[in-house]
């Protein structure tokens, strides 16, 4: 009977041990089943709940960004259900020649012509202000499709602005293969609006944009999204290398000057750097004030 006893007990703990390394098992398989952006949302988990802007809940890359347009409107952006304000009329004026040579006749003349790169000299000239707004200006078009990229990696300024929380960008998408495109791209409650975030800080995101993969997408992007106008928001040319990194790939060029602000020499250092990227490059005179008895007219609000 003892041995018998002891058998069972010796059964029954070998048992419990065989269940152990299963449930072990299926653990890993578990961890090893979740994909980089589940991981990456894990890991930024604590980051998020710390953000000050509640602008919006982006869950998963399924979710639709929405816009708090009450502050958006604060901030002197477009807003859509007011499209005879002075605002939209001025981007309206902004954005016309840029769409022409996308999609116009100067199409198969301009390489790369549907990408648009937004840079300034220096900071605070409004660069991140006129990407949103010539982004809401063409979206709002019935048959007009954009996407908005935040390529300012250093300081993220569109997920700010528009209240983003997306634990996963273009940075990510350089670094690893184990991303598609898709996995990047945030649909908003425009239909003509998508968005890819910066995602992550790296040491060497400069390197990142200069990359064969950065050329690919740009590239990608250019003739199999022919039809979509890619604005890219970009660091100031003359505080980081990365704006002139990506400026090389672009068919047109924005360069926002600070009115009252920006010293000429400023402004003729970043067209010197921009003089060999690009066949188009437009300057955009921004936070200038309209004196309509002199004739100026100028474009500002930031």
């Amino acid at each position: 009977m003892l041995e018998k006893a002891l058998e069972k007990a010796n059964k029954r703990e070998k048992s419990a041990k065989e269940e152990g390394v299963r449930q072990q098992k299926a653990e890993i398989r578990k961890q090893d089943k979740l994909s980089y952006v589940e991981r990456k949302s894990h890991s930024v988990k604590s980051d998020l709940t710390s953000s000050k802007i509640e602008l919006t809940e982006v869950i998963n890359k399924k979710n639709k960004v929405k816009f708090n347009w009450d502050y958006l409107k604060e901030q002197g952006f477009i807003q859509l259900d007011d499209s005879h304000n002075r605002i939209f009329e001025e981007f309206r004026t902004i954005k016309r020649p840029l769409v022409s040579n996308a999609q116009g006749s100067k199409k198969e003349e301009i390489k790369n012509s549907n990408l648009i790169l937004i840079t300034s000299s220096i900071p605070n000239e409004g660069k991140t202000f006129t990407a949103i707004n010539l982004a809401f200006s063409i979206a709002a078009e019935m048959d007009k499709k954009v996407l908005l990229i935040d390529a300012d990696v250093a300081k993220p300024s569109i997920s700010k602005v528009l209240g983003i929380k997306s634990p996963i960008g273009l940075i990510d998408f350089l670094e690893t293969d184990e991303l598609s495109l898709s996995d990047i791209i945030l649909e908003t409650e425009m239909p003509g609006l998508r968005i890819i975030p910066a995602g992550k800080t790296h040491n060497l995101s400069t390197e990142l944009l200069a990359s064969d993969k950065m050329v690919a997408l740009s590239q990608e992007l250019s003739e199999r999204y022919s039809d979509r106008i890619v604005i890219f928001d970009t660091p100031p040319l003359l505080a980081t290398t990365q704006a002139e990194v990506l400026a090389s790939q672009m068919g047109q060029i924005v360069l926002v000057v600070g009115a009252e602000s920006t010293s000429q020499r400023f402004v003729m250092e970043s067209v010197k750097k921009l003089q060999n990227c690009s066949d188009v490059v437009m300057t955009l005179l921004n936070k200038a004030q309209r004196n309509l008895t002199t004739g100026h007219y100028g474009y500002g609000y930031y």
